[in-house]
């Protein structure tokens, strides 16, 4: 069983029955991760809140910080390659996308967020009350928790750690159980780094072990990314224990819409990219299209021809662009939603079942004819499916804006148009947390993330984040008179 706790400065394996991992293109154990207890959530927490206040890290200037992060960074480039190749073996993502999204974007962040180490300011304000002084500072949070998805282990572990550390806290990481490698990777270079001891805590396993964070009276803000449904119980066991500050970052269910005049050429392929990217395991993928009447057949006809004409392999292979699902049993939940398609009386216009090979892929699947009521237009489905309608602008584009709101999720949103006034009127209409226009959905450490509705609370990455991680406090000073 692979060494799977790290507390305070400790490597140890955990206590409980262990968890395999699997390469999801052969189906083969890797690993035997094991899960943590409640004493050993309890000694994460207890070893991250007495780092908090010990001067080896609250004393550290804001360019020695700034120092670790870029080292960690510097790190991550330099095994660069090792991570993507972990990172496709245990999540099955293709190889190009482990090394640009997943290593690439990992020390990405972490450069990002290490140069707004030396810039996080409070500000002087001109109160109402004679010979006072009034100024805010940003201080940690705390002891944060990370929780962090089976889809992209180890860019979103980056996403939260990174200004995490930026702004002072410690923090107890908790990756999925189904992909936890490069999250223990990780670990360990920031091990490598500098990091003081308690600063960065490991615990590995499943539900269990996230709902003993969620209601743990010692964690001040915990930052999960993954289904709503568990964010829903997050935010209860939160607000029966010590009522700690949540980032949520839930489900999707992206609309995409081509309008009259869009280069459907240019919106088929950045279509594809939009919504097979991971197989499609992407919270952010397109997933429902809403194409004008007059391009509808077009667009069918050149999408299911591009996506069923894609490579399918093993995400080791450098030609592979659609990889395998995550799991076993996520594989059976896709295929679940596509009978349901079929059931439900879209027309299936290409896919529709797994690949006759080991490991657990699922065919590139467009469905037409499909009615916002199906399973498939209103499920998350996580894998590499697509349902396409079309809509005419009588309206004004009224009736589409609509369709594309009726959701429970408020992630992403595409929109494809060569009119600037038509974007800005779907863009403004949309409820959704990111809009693109003309592009498929690629996050930027620079720019805000997060969702409307049911797909969470506050926002990820960029100059927000810096937010998230911290605290204001307002210091009043009457200096006499």
């Amino acid at each position: 069983m692979t060494t799977s706790l790290y507390i305070d400065g400790e490597w140890a394996q955990a206590p409980a029955t262990a968890i395999p991992t699997h390469d999801p293109a052969t189906e083969e154990v890797i690993e035997q991760v094991g899960s943590a207890d409640s004493a050993a959530v309890d000694a994460a927490v207890a070893a991250a809140r007495s780092a908090l206040s010990d001067p080896a890290w609250a004393g550290l200037l804001p360019a020695q910080r700034a120092a670790l992060l870029f080292r960690l960074a510097d790190l991550i480039t330099e095994h660069h390659e090792e991570l993507a190749a972990l990172e496709t073996r245990d999540q099955g993502q293709p190889i190009g996308i482990s090394r640009m999204v997943s290593a690439g974007g990992a020390a990405e962040h972490f450069r990002y967020y290490a140069g707004w180490v030396t810039k996080i300011q409070g500000s002087v304000n001109p109160v109402s009350f004679p010979s006072t002084l009034h100024y805010t500072r940003k201080e940690p949070v705390g002891v944060t928790a990370l929780i962090t998805p089976w889809n992209f282990p180890l860019m979103i572990l980056a996403w939260k750690l990174a200004p995490a550390l930026a702004t002072g806290n410690t923090v107890v990481i908790k990756p999925s159980e189904v992909t936890p490698l490069t999250s223990i990777r990780l670990v360990r270079l920031c091990e490598e780094a500098g990091f003081p001891r308690g600063v960065v805590n490991l615990v590995t396993g499943g539900g269990d072990v996230g709902a003993m964070l969620s209601e743990h009276m010692g964690v001040d803000h915990l930052s999960y990314t993954g289904s709503t449904a568990v964010g829903k119980l997050i935010a209860t066991a939160s607000a029966a224990s010590n009522l700690k500050r949540l980032t949520l970052e839930l489900g999707g269910k992206a609309p995409s819409i081509i309008c009259a005049d869009a280069d459907v050429d240019a919106a088929v392929a950045g279509n594809i990219s939009g919504s097979m990217l991971n197989s499609g395991q992407v919270c952010a993928a397109y997933t429902r299209f809403y194409v004008h009447s007059s391009r509808h057949d077009e667009f069918v006809e050149k999408m299911a021809a591009g996506i069923a004409g894609l490579p399918v392999g093993s995400g080791s292979e450098e030609s592979t662009v659609v990889g395998p699902l995550v799991s076993a049993k996520h594989l059976e939940h896709v295929e679940r939603l596509v009978a349901s398609g079929s059931e439900q009386g879209a027309q299936l216009v290409t896919g529709g079942g797994r690949v006759d090979r080991r490991g657990y892929f699922f065919e590139p699947t467009l469905f037409t004819g499909v009615r916002d009521e199906m399973s498939i237009m209103t499920e998350e489905v996580f894998g590499p499916v697509h349902a396409v309608t079309s809509f005419d602008d009588a309206d004004g584009l009224g009736g589409v804006i609509a369709a594309a709101n009726n959701t429970p999720y408020g992630l992403a949103a595409s929109v494809w148009t060569n009119d600037i006034a038509t974007s800005q009127r779907l863009a403004d209409g949309i409820k959704a947390g990111a809009v693109f226009v003309n592009m498929p959905p690629v996050p930027d450490a620079a720019a805000p993330w997060g969702g409307y509705k049911q797909s969470g609370w506050g926002r990820e990455m960029g100059p927000q984040a810096i937010d998230a991680y911290t605290e204001t406090k307002a210091v009043w000073l009457h200096y006499g008179g």
